[in-house]
Order: structure tokens, then C-alpha cells, then sequence
């Protein structure tokens, strides 16, 4: 499920993310996507490709990824963002859903540390 009016498009800094032409709503469920689950010797090899960036950390050990279909793999990150993300290990499902409102013409961003508001720096800004 991905509400109709999100689209993906350029940003000016990175690469391309996902938007909505219509206003949300605090609280609205913007996707739930379906995740191929892949274990630790194939995240070894994930981690040497491009795919690194795209992937989440997935399970209670953090020892297995998945890939998330539908836009996810393409929502970018902010340390204040506007929605948040939650896994069902169970139905091997990632959903999206809004914690502020959005504008009409705005991007939809997730914290990749898991909490909307979580400060820690992540990878690529710890390096």
C-alpha cells in the first residue's frame, strides 16, 4: 500500500526522494511494503555494493537485512523527520507512517536510527 499521491523525484542534494502532492495528516499511513529478508553471510556480501545504502538492518540480533520494496528504499534521512518507520518481524513487513503534518509539495523524510527524533549521528555521518 503506498498512498496515491507520493512520487518520487529529485532533490537537490540527495539524489532523489519521496514526496507528496497532497497534504498528510499526523498519524496517516503513508506505505507498508513487503521486505525480502536476506541473513548474515549475504549482508556481508550487500555491504560491498551499492545495495548498502538501500538495505535495513532487520531482526532482534541486527544479523540479518532485508530489502524493502515500494519507495522506502528511497525515503532520505533526517534526525527530525516527519515520519517514522516500524518493522513486523511477524508479516515481514516495513510501514511508514506520518508524526507531523505534511504539506502539499513537501518530502517525506525518516530517521534511520528508527525514532523520528533520535540525535545519534548514524554511519554516514560518523565517519
Amino acid at each position: 500500500m503506498i498512498l496515491p499521491h507520493l512520487f518520487i523525484a529529485p532533490t537537490p542534494s540527495m539524489g532523489r526522494g519521496v514526496f507528496t502532492s497532497e497534504k498528510i495528516e499526523a498519524g496517516t499511513m503513508v506505505e507498508r511494503a513487503p521486505v525480502i529478508i536476506m541473513g548474515g553471510q549475504e549482508r556481508k556480501w550487500l555491504d560491498k555494493t551499492l545495495l548498502h545504502d538501500y538495505i535495513f538492518e532487520w531482526g532482534g540480533s541486527k544479523h540479518q537485512c532485508c530489502m524493502a520494496l515500494g519507495y522506502v528504499p528511497l525515503y532520505n534521512h533526517s534526525y527530525q523527520s516527519n515520519c517514522e518507520y516500524e518493522m513486523d518481524f511477524e508479516k515481514e513487513l516495513i510501514s511508514i507512517q506520518a508524526v507531523h503534518f505534511i504539506p502539499a509539495g513537501a518530502e517525506l523524510y525518516i530517521n534511520y536510527n528508527g525514532n523520528w527524533n533520535d540525535t545519534r549521528p548514524i554511519w554516514f555521518d560518523s565517519k
